[in-house]
C-alpha cells in the first residue's frame, strides 16, 4: 500500500517500484534464536500487516524468510538459521511496478522482498498496493492469450499495414495446412471416387478434431502460465489429457458413426467413422500439449504459435486417419 494508503493504478505500471515499498517490515537476524528474534519483534512497531519474517545477515543481506508458523512452533534456542527457507524469490531494486505485478501474477506470492546488486534488503512490495495493476494484467493475459491463438497480437493503433505483417504470417499456416490437406485428400481420390460417402463425413471429422486441439492448447497455456517458464508439462497432465481426449472421441465418435451407419445402412462406414474420430482427438489434444509447451521451452512465444500450428496438424493427422482406415476395411465400404 502508498504511504497515502492507497492502492495503485494501471497507470503507474511504470513508475519505480522503489518509491512504494513497506519499510514497516520485520527482518530478523540469522543468528537469533527464536527467543531473541520475538524480543525483537516485541520492542519494534511493526506495521499492521505482516506477511513474512525475512532473516538478514549482519549486513543487512536477505538469506532467507522464516515462515511464521515454524517460527511460533519452534523451540525458543533454535537459530532462525536453521528454520528459515534459504534463497526466497526477491524483486530487484530497479524494478517497476509493473515487473512486480507481473511476478506477483506468476508466483501467486503475497509479498516480496526488494533487494539491491549486493542482496540488502530495502523494502517489500505487497501484493495490496496492486490490485489495479493485477486486474489490468489478468484481463489483458486473458485476452492476448484469446486473440493469439487466433494468430493476432493484441496491441492498439496498428495501421493497415502493421496489422497485415502481424497477422498474414499465422494465416499462412492456414493456408499451408489446407494446400497440405487438399494433396493429402488428392492421393485418396480413387478410394472417394469409389465410395463418394466418405466425403460427406468429412467436415464433421475435421471440426472434432480442431476443437478438441484447439482445447487442449487453451488448458495447456492456461498451466504454463502457473508454473515456471521453460517447464515442459508433466507425464501426469499429458496422460489425463489424452484420456479426456480418448473419451470424448469414443462419444462424439460413436455419435457420427452411429447416426452415418443408419443413414448410410453402412456399419463398416460408421465403424471407420467411430475409430478415425477417436484417433484423431487422441491425437490433437497430445499435439495441443506438446507444441505450446515445446514451444515455451525453446523460449518462444507458445501463444502466437501453437493455434494455427497444431489446427494444420490436427487436419492432417485426422485425413490420414480417416482415409487410411477406409482403404483398410476397401470393398465393405463399396
Amino acid at each position: 500500500m502508498r504511504a497515502d494508503g492507497a492502492t495503485l493504478s494501471h497507470k503507474h505500471l511504470h513508475e519505480p517500484l522503489f518509491a512504494h515499498l513497506r519499510r514497516d517490515f520485520p527482518a530478523l537476524l540469522a543468528s537469533h534464536t527464536v527467543a531473541e528474534a520475538l524480543a525483537s519483534l516485541r520492542a519494534k512497531a511493526l506495521g499492521e500487516r505482516i506477511i513474512y519474517f525475512y532473516v538478514v545477515d549482519e549486513e543487512g543481506r536477505l538469506v532467507g524468510v522464516v515462515p511464521t508458523r515454524r517460527l511460533l512452533m519452534a523451540g525458543q534456542d533454535e537459530r532462525l538459521e536453521s528454520l528459515m527457507v534459504p534463497d526466497p524469490i526477491t524483486l530487484p531494486a530497479h524494478a517497476t511496478v509493473g515487473d512486480a505485478s507481473e511476478m506477483f501474477l506468476e508466483h501467486r506470492f503475497l509479498a516480496f522482498p526488494v533487494v539491491d546488486s549486493g542482496g540488502v534488503l530495502h523494502g517489500v512490495a505487497d501484493v495490496g498496493m496492486f490490485t489495479g495493476e493485477l486486474s489490468g494484467l489478468a484481463e489483458r493475459h486473458s485476452a492476448e492469450d484469446a486473440f493469439q491463438l487466433i494468430g493476432i497480437h493484441l496491441v492498439a493503433g496498428l495501421g493497415p499495414w502493421a496489422g497485415f505483417r502481424d497477422r498474414f504470417p499465422w494465416l499462412l499456416a492456414n493456408v499451408g495446412g489446407g494446400l497440405m490437406a487438399a494433396w493429402v485428400t488428392s492421393r485418396y481420390q480413387s478410394l472417394l471416387d469409389s465410395v463418394v460417402v466418405l466425403a460427406l463425413f468429412i467436415p464433421v471429422v475435421l471440426a472434432l478434431a480442431e476443437s478438441v486441439s484447439i482445447q487442449s492448447v487453451t488448458l495447456t497455456l492456461q498451466s504454463l502460465h502457473d508454473r515456471q517458464a521453460g517447464l515442459l508439462p508433466r507425464g501426469r497432465s499429458l496422460t489425463k489429457e489424452l484420456g479426456t481426449a480418448t473419451l470424448l472421441g469414443l462419444g462424439c465418435g460413436g455419435i457420427v458413426g452411429g447416426v452415418a451407419g443408419l443413414w448410410q445402412r453402412d456399419v463398416p462406414l460408421g465403424a471407420t467413422i467411430l475409430v478415425a474420430i477417436t484417433a484423431s482427438m487422441m491425437t490433437a489434444s497430445v499435439l495441443g500439449v506438446l507444441l505450446p509447451a515445446t514451444l515455451r521451452w525453446l523460449r518462444r512465444d507458445p501463444s502466437i504459435a501453437s493455434g494455427p500450428i497444431v489446427l494444420a496438424l490436427a487436419d492432417l493427422a485426422t485425413l490420414l486417419f480417416y482415409f487410411n482406415l477406409a482403404g483398410m476395411l476397401g470393398d465393405r465400404l463399396r
